[in-house]
C-alpha cells in the first residue's frame, strides 16, 4: 500500500535521526536551553534576515496554535478565520476550550480577505454598544491554506496594513510553510513573512521533522512571558534538543527547502497527469496538496495500492479526495501511480 494521504506518514528524514545518534550521549540543559536548539535559533534568524526574533521550539501543530492564541489574546478577544481555518475545522474545539472564540468567515478560496475584516469592523464599530459581543484582535491566516492554495505577497501586505488600520494582529500557521515557500505560483518569502506577522510558526512535523514546531515571535509586544505559556499549554520539552536539533538539521545546507520543493514538483507532476486525462479539480494548487474529482470507480479500482483522503461526495459517481506528497514521497510512487492513471482513466 502507497499512502498518498498525509504528508506525516513517515518518522523524519535520515539526516535528521543521524543527527540525532551523533547527539545522543551529549549532556545538554534542558528545556531548549541547549547548544543545538541555540545554533537552530541563529539559522532561522540568518534565514529570516532579523536577529531581533524570539524563537521557541514546540512539538505539535494544535497546540502551538494555542499556545500563539494565548499569548495574543485576552479572555474577552476573538480570532478572525476563514471557515476552513485549522483551528476552526481540525482542533476539537481546542482554542475555544481556552476561551479563544473564533469568528468565521466564508473562505474565499480558502482565504480570509481585507473586505471581510473591514465590513465586520465597521459594522461593529457601527453598534452602540461593543461590549456585549467579544473583542476582535487577531487575524490568522495559513500558508499554504488547509486547501493548498496561496496568500500572494500583494494579499499579505494588505492583510498587515488592514490590521495595523483597526488595531488586530496578524498571526501565521505554517504548519506548511516549506510547501508553500517552494510552490511554483508563490511570491512569498521567509522574510516578508517576518515582516508582514506578528506571530508565526515554521512547521516541521509536516515537512521532514519527526515532531516540532519553530514558533517565531515578532513583534516586541509579545515577546513576555511565553515560555509560561508554553509551559501552560504543556509544550516545554525537557529534554528541548529533540526539537532543536531537528530545526538544526533542517535549515543546515537548504534542507528544509529542498525537501519541501521536492513534495511539491511530485503533486504537481501527478496533477498535470490527472489535468491530461481531463480530470476536474476542487481547487487550483500548485503545493504539495491536489483535490482532484474522481470516479468512484477509479477510487475502488485502486484502494488496495494506494490510500488517498476523502474529502466531498460530489455525486453518486463522483468523488473529490486529497491526494498528499511530502519531502518522503518515492519517485517510483509516483510513477507507479501516474501509470494507473494514464491506464484507467
Amino acid at each position: 500500500m502507497i499512502y498518498l494521504n498525509c504528508d506525516y506518514n513517515e518518522g523524519c528524514h535520515p539526516k535528521i535521526l543521524e543527527r540525532l545518534l551523533e547527539t545522543n550521549m551529549d549532556q545538554c540543559f534542558g528545556y531548549g536551553d541547549d547548544k543545538y536548539s541555540n545554533h537552530a535559533r541563529e539559522l532561522i534568524k540568518k534565514a529570516i534576515g532579523n536577529d531581533n526574533i524570539d524563537i521557541f521550539f514546540l512539538v505539535s501543530g494544535t497546540p502551538t496554535n494555542v499556545a500563539g492564541l494565548n499569548q495574543i489574546l485576552r479572555r474577552h478577544q476573538a480570532v478572525m478565520a476563514p471557515d476552513t481555518a485549522h483551528i476552526n475545522v481540525h482542533e476539537t474545539g481546542m482554542p475555544e476550550s481556552c476561551g479563544h472564540k473564533i469568528l468565521t468567515f466564508p473562505n474565499q478560496n480558502g482565504k480570509i480577505t481585507v473586505g471581510q475584516i473591514e465590513d465586520f469592523i465597521n459594522q461593529r464599530n457601527f453598534e452602540p454598544v461593543v461590549e456585549h459581543s467579544v473583542e476582535p484582535k487577531l487575524v490568522y491566516i495559513t500558508y499554504p491554506t488547509e486547501i493548498g492554495t496561496l496568500y500572494s505577497k500583494e494579499e499579505l501586505e494588505a492583510l498587515r496594513a488592514c490590521c495595523d488600520r483597526h488595531n488586530l494582529y496578524l498571526y501565521l500557521d505554517g504548519a506548511r510553510l516549506g510547501y508553500g515557500l517552494t510552490a511554483e505560483e508563490g511570491d512569498i518569502t521567509l522574510q516578508d513573512i517576518a515582516k508582514n506577522c506578528d506571530m508565526f510558526y515554521i512547521g516541521g512535523t509536516k515537512c521532514g521533522a519527526l515532531l516540532g514546531e519553530a514558533m517565531v515571535i515578532v513583534n516586541d509586544d509579545l515577546k513576555e512571558g511565553f515560555k509560561y505559556i508554553i509551559k501552560q499549554t504543556g509544550q516545554l520539552l525537557a529534554k528541548g534538543r529533540t526539537a532543536g536539533i531537528q530545526f538544526e538539521t533542517l535549515f543546515t545546507d537548504n534542507l528544509y527547502i529542498d525537501i519541501c520543493e521536492h513534495a511539491n514538483k511530485q503533486a504537481c507532476m501527478i496533477r498535470d497527469a490527472l489535468k491530461a486525462k481531463n480530470i476536474d479539480f476542487l481547487y487550483e494548487t500548485s503545493t504539495n496538496q491536489q483535490f482532484p474529482i474522481l470516479p468512484n470507480s477509479f477510487i475502488e479500482k485502486t484502494k488496495n495500492e494506494f490510500l488517498f483522503d476523502a474529502n466531498k461526495i460530489i455525486s453518486p459517481e463522483l468523488s473529490a479526495v486529497r491526494i498528499c506528497t511530502s519531502w518522503a514521497t518515492k519517485d517510483e510512487n509516483v510513477e507507479k501511480l501516474i501509470r494507473i492513471i494514464d491506464k484507467e482513466l
